[in-house]
């Protein structure tokens, strides 16, 4: 039984894509329910899934494994583990919840643009579900075409020029990953002196030579990086996010992104543990970047959306660091903090685009006094704002904690070994906790305080729909922030096989290096 639900969490949206081909694009309503339905079945699936996910298991929970391209050795392998379980929730919820969010911001082309968001789902569901990475890539690839379409059909004035750039940004990374991920393959092949293979647990145990691992860490990790995004790979993203509509923004910041970092979790890190200790200092260092840099953009943008934009770019180089800090609260740290980002992001992206319905402006200058305005509409901005910058109780305080503190349990650690510059990524990256508490607080300000603008004179304040919506997104991030032990103990597993994975390669780096000292101090035979 359960693993049937997980094929209908993956392939429920797809179904439903092909099945709106004989709803008439008139009906607007009858899609609009549809939709919402269908997403709400997923949803509930995941969250059941969820529910009976077992913390303590090592390996893949309610795994599915179907010959696909046999003489190549793939197979349509997915599963639930304890670094997907979190994500793939956090998906699911975020599908009815774009849906419902849309039904007023698009009307043109209806019946499309929820086939899109079917598909946009299906194909993110698909990467995080995977287990054999030929399966992982064409999901990862599939991702492209719906977001294409969703900006470059209901985006702004600019939108093909947003599109054109995130296509040509994403399309370069994965032509490299896919020579990388070929050239891995034979390799592995090679060394098995059989068939192909292509599954995550066959490719782990690979332990090709340093050299050859960081050329290939290279190729997926531009891969990734480029969707994270850091810097300086981000500039595609704030012209994406303020040229999609509402529902584009959301996918985007709520999950899309999450992809990079996942795939850095579940495949850079893992497959290559000798590249990543080499890099460590520099994914450190462009983490840092990403985290100051973006939130000192935010914090001088007169753009609302490019606000939320840039804040995105800052909150997951906290996942970064908590990545590659290789501390198990560290790691888990990154995981919640990909889910807080997810809410609280969407959450924005949501309240900007209810305000841009009524107003048509993107301007922060346009507003002003929308606390005595919209009273509902400001309590809850002020609950997504003040998470956003880590209030405690609220998830977004204990994914940037958790990650935190991983970090400065590594480098303190790296500091007593002598390493005098081990502290300092750690130190710069608590500078982003105060600018995003002062860009998001100064966005707050100017948007719900002070005169009131013309703009904003008639805005009337949040009906039924969108209330409801809001209070899905703000009660999960209390949840996250308030009872953060089952997800934690759910993820541990997972986190510590990683945590592992990598420490192996450094305790074999270290006992490399020892070696020649031993030798050359060992005294001279007679």
């Amino acid at each position: 039984m359960l693993p049937l639900a997980l094929q209908v969490v993956l392939w429920l949206p797809l179904a439903a894509m092909f099945a709106l081909a004989v709803v008439p694009r008139g009906a607007v309503r009858t899609i609009h329910g549809f939709s919402l339905w269908v997403m709400l079945v997923q949803f509930a699936a995941t969250a059941w899934l969820y529910a009976e996910f077992q913390p303590g298991v090592a390996g893949t929970q309610f795994a599915s494994r179907v010959p696909w391209i046999e003489s190549w050795g793939v197979f349509f392998s997915i599963g639930l583990d304890g670094a997907n379980v979190l994500l793939v929730l956090l998906t699911g919820f975020l599908g009815p919840i774009v849906v419902a969010g849309s039904f007023t911001a698009i009307t043109k082309d209806v019946k499309l643009f929820h086939a899109m968001v079917f598909l946009i789902q299906f194909a993110m569901m698909g990467t995080f579900l995977a287990q054999d990475l030929f399966v992982f890539y064409i999901f990862w690839e599939t991702m492209l075409i719906p977001m294409f379409l969703l900006i470059g059909i209901w985006g702004g004035e600019r939108r093909i020029y947003a599109t054109l750039k995130f296509v040509l940004y994403t399309a370069f990374g994965s032509i490299l990953m896919l020579a990388a991920m070929i050239w891995l393959v034979l390799a592995a092949q090679a060394a098995a002196g059989g068939s192909p293979s292509f599954a995550f647990e066959d490719l782990y145990r690979l332990r090709l030579p340093p050299d050859v691992q960081q050329w290939l860490f290279a190729a997926f990790a531009l891969s990734f990086a480029i969707k994270v995004p850091m810097v300086p790979l981000h500039t595609w993203l704030p012209d994406a996010h303020v040229e999609a509509p509402t529902a584009g923004s959301v996918i985007l910041a709520g999950v899309l992104l999450k992809m990079g970092t996942y795939g850095f979790m579940k495949l850079g890190f893992p497959l290559f543990p000798a590249a990543t200790l080499h890099f460590t200092p520099l994914i450190q260092v462009l983490a840092v970047a990403s985290i100051v840099i973006g939130a000192g953009l935010a914090l001088v943008q007169d753009d609302i959306k490019k606000i939320i934009a840039y804040s995105s770019i800052s909150h997951l180089g906290y996942v970064m660091l908590g990545l590659v800090s290789l501390d198990l609260i560290g790691i888990q740290g990154a995981i919640v903090q990909m889910v807080s980002h997810g809410l609280t992001a969407a959450g924005l992206f949501l309240m900007i685009g209810m305000v841009y319905e009524r107003t048509h402006s993107r301007d922060i200058a346009a507003y002003g006094g929308l606390a005595r305005l919209v009273p509902m509409y400001s309590v809850a901005f002020m609950i997504l704002t003040l998470a956003s910058i880590g209030l405690p109780t609220t998830s977004g305080f204990t994914g940037e904690f958790l990650a935190l503190l991983g970090t400065f349990n590594a480098a303190w650690a790296q500091h007593l070994q002598g390493h005098s510059f081990a502290l300092w990524p750690a130190v710069l990256a608590v500078t982003g906790v105060v600018l995003g508490a002062l860009y998001m607080l100064r966005f707050a300000a100017l948007f719900l305080f002070g005169a009131t603008r013309a703009p904003v004179a008639k805005l009337t304040d949040l009906n039924g729909r969108e209330a409801t919506i809001l209070v899905a997104l703000i009660a999960a991030i209390f949840w996250l922030g308030l009872f953060p032990g089952e997800p934690l103990r759910k993820t541990e597993v997972a986190a510590r096989q990683y945590q592992q994975s990598v420490a192996a390669a450094r305790a074999t780096a270290s006992a490399a290096t020892a070696a020649p000292r031993m030798a050359a101090a060992a005294p001279a035979s007679p």
